[in-house]
């Protein structure tokens, strides 16, 4: 669920930046009597994420605008439906039209991505999760957006767990040094994720009692034998060059987790307008 302490944070600094004199071409064209309707619409195929959002970007701007949800988040929408109704200003309306677009698309094309990965999984218990690999500044609304898609989360910050991936071993010597100099330092509650490549890394992490082992870039042969040896002792979490044609694969296989960067870093943005109605 949002903190809407952040994401009114957000919307404001994303409307200093946009207009941080005003809209020229609107505050010059249009009078401040003027009230319009307008719809948004999907103009192709998808599941709807950041209404929410949307309607912010207008409430923030004009409070008296009206702002009707005609499909909720997590909905699959069809090309040609509407997604909302919004009457008020003229001059509201268009100068939020732009911010609450992008957020919109971009949080919707975040659910869709996630969805098609989750219900090629549904049947097993594997989860599929994002990484920190998010835009800068948007990551409460792109992670919430995974998770309206079907999908879950993975750490929020380097604040929230412990990882001790390649670059920190490298650091420090050895995967058992990384371990224990941290477990001497964090409170109990606190889980130890350990990043490995071969499968003499992966026995390493668990003598020393690792919570989480990630699977780096690692075949689906070495995945499934560090299932065998891993024999429910810590969760394993498949990651790296993890795309459609392969999740499922991997599901199979029987690891408890599979991250995928692909599903905030490079996903295609939904495609919606604002229709301003005559």
């Amino acid at each position: 669920m949002y903190n809407k302490f952040l994401v009114e944070k957000i919307i404001k600094n994303a409307l200093i930046e946009d207009m941080n004199y005003g809209d020229t071409t609107t505050d010059l064209l249009i009078d401040d009597s003027s009230v319009s309707e307008a719809y948004m619409v999907a103009k192709e195929s998808g599941v709807i994420a950041g209404l929410y959002v949307a309607e912010r970007v207008f409430k923030l701007l004009d409070e008296n605008i009206v702002f009707k949800v005609l499909k909720k988040d997590g909905t699959l929408v069809e090309k040609g439906e509407k997604i909302s109704e919004i009457k008020g200003s003229t001059k509201n309306i268009l100068k939020g039209e732009r911010l609450a677009l992008n957020l919109l698309q971009r949080m919707s094309g975040i659910a869709s991505a996630s969805r098609k990965y989750a219900d090629l999984v549904k049947n097993y218990e594997t989860r599929i999760v994002d990484t920190r690999k998010t835009t800068p500044n948007l990551r409460i609304l792109e992670k919430y957006a995974v998770g309206v898609g079907g999908c879950y989360n993975h750490r929020f910050n380097l604040s929230d767990a412990v990882m001790i991936k390649d670059n920190h071993i490298k650091a420090v010597g050895s995967i058992k040094t990384a371990v224990r100099k941290i477990r001497e330092n964090i409170p109990h509650t606190t889980k130890i994720e350990v990043e490995v490549t071969s499968l003499k890394e992966l026995e390493e992490a668990l003598d020393i009692g690792a919570d989480i082992i990630m699977l780096d870039n690692m075949d689906l042969d070495n995945m499934k034998r560090a299932v065998e040896i891993t024999k429910g002792r810590a969760i394993l979490e498949a990651s790296g060059n993890i795309t459609l044609e392969r999740i499922k694969d991997i599901a199979t296989i029987g690891v408890d987790v599979i991250s995928v960067g692909a599903l905030t870093h490079s996903v295609k943005a939904m495609d919606i307008s604002l229709m301003m109605m005559d």
